[in-house]
């Protein structure tokens, strides 16, 4: 049985100027060495046998390879002698009406924890001298931002394969900063309904779970950025990034760098988020408790009363009106006074 190929985009400039697109995957080699040329080659769900054929017409290191095309793996940049291999993961953030969970839908045999939001995709880059090599599992990455990146910066690509690993690099942080404004909504949202009394403890447990989810998968990806970027600048000479780049992969450190800083710092406001929700809980079940404690007070005084008055035994006023008279006037004046006096301390 053949093996199925990866699905293959191209595109070839020369001297910043694009020249060819979408050209035969068999070309590659015929450019790639040649100066002046920039090739990029995009290969999404790669298989074996043709990664394999493009490390032997490159000469790719066989680890890196068999790194592309993992499904697991730390984002990282590795140096080699023939090329440097860049793994990065790009997000995005599914709406909330995509989740299979949900209150209104779940019953009682349906308590499971809320679905994760955060998709991430694997983005593996192959930088040679001449040319970048991009595989990437699945289809949630749109490469055509990456190429759209490009084309609004046509004038960087004159300085080589240092212009298209920015251009890739970028949109992937640019998706890391919408992930994380998404979660800071989430977050501000559930402050908003936090000391609303009308929430759903449930609800807001839920929602605070799903943040917490969803947030610790964005760190796992956007915290080993900062590792990522900052080798691909000490080694920015070594992959063709010319000085002239060197004011945009600053600013491209200083993207990540706040997309890091900006994740740890929502990380704490999740956590005080759910220990203020669990806080609330208790002052409510308190307030709740007072409450019924208060009533409870006062529906014994004319218990306590009738069940006295109530006996079949002589006592004053017994079988008399003013006896009646006597018991109604105790019950309301002591109800009365308790009544009164949890008022006062708040406690009703």
């Amino acid at each position: 049985m053949t093996e199925r190929h990866g699905a293959v985009r191209t595109r070839l400039w020369r001297d910043g100027s694009l020249i060819k697109e979408d050209f035969p995957f068999e070309d590659i080699s015929d450019y790639i060495d040649e100066d002046g040329c920039l090739v990029w080659v995009d290969i999404c769900d790669a298989a074996k046998q043709q990664l394999n054929e493009l490390a032997d017409e490159l000469t790719l290191d066989p680890h890196a390879v068999e790194d592309s095309l993992s499904n697991v793996g730390r984002a990282k940049a590795t140096r080699y002698a023939t090329h440097t291999f860049l793994t990065a993961y790009a997000t995005s953030l599914r709406p909330d009406d995509t989740l299979t969970h949900s209150d209104d839908e779940a019953g009682p045999e349906q308590t499971g924890p809320p679905d994760q939001r955060v998709v991430t995709t694997r983005v593996a880059a192959f930088i040679l001298r001449h040319g970048i090599v991009t595989v990437r599992t699945g289809t949630e990455f749109d490469m055509d931002q990456v190429v759209q990146r490009w084309d609004d910066n046509s004038d960087l690509l004159k300085y080589g394969v240092g212009a298209l690993v920015h251009g890739l690099l970028d949109v992937i942080v640019d998706g890391h900063f919408e992930a994380v404004q998404a979660i800071d909504d989430s977050i501000e949202s559930l402050e908003d309904g936090l000391f609303d009394d009308t929430a759903i403890s449930r609800e807001v447990q839920r929602r605070t779970y799903q943040v917490r989810k969803d947030l610790v998968e964005l760190r796992r990806v956007v915290l080993p950025m900062r590792e990522v970027v900052n080798s691909v600048l000490r080694n920015r000479k070594d992959i063709g990034a010319p000085s002239e780049l060197d004011s945009w992969y600053d600013d491209l450190y200083d993207h990540v760098l706040r997309a890091s800083e900006w994740t740890e710092s929502l990380r704490d406001m999740v956590t005080t988020i759910f220990e203020t929700n669990l806080s609330l809980q208790d002052a409510r079940l308190n307030t709740v408790m007072k409450k019924l404690t208060s009533w409870a007070a006062i529906i014994a005084v004319p218990t306590a009363v009738t069940g006295y008055f109530g006996q079949n035994v002589p006592y004053p006023g017994f079988a008399q009106e003013w006896g009646f008279l006597l018991s109604c006037v105790v019950i309301i004046t002591m109800a009365g006074a308790l009544y009164v006096g949890f008022k006062r301390r708040g406690w009703l």
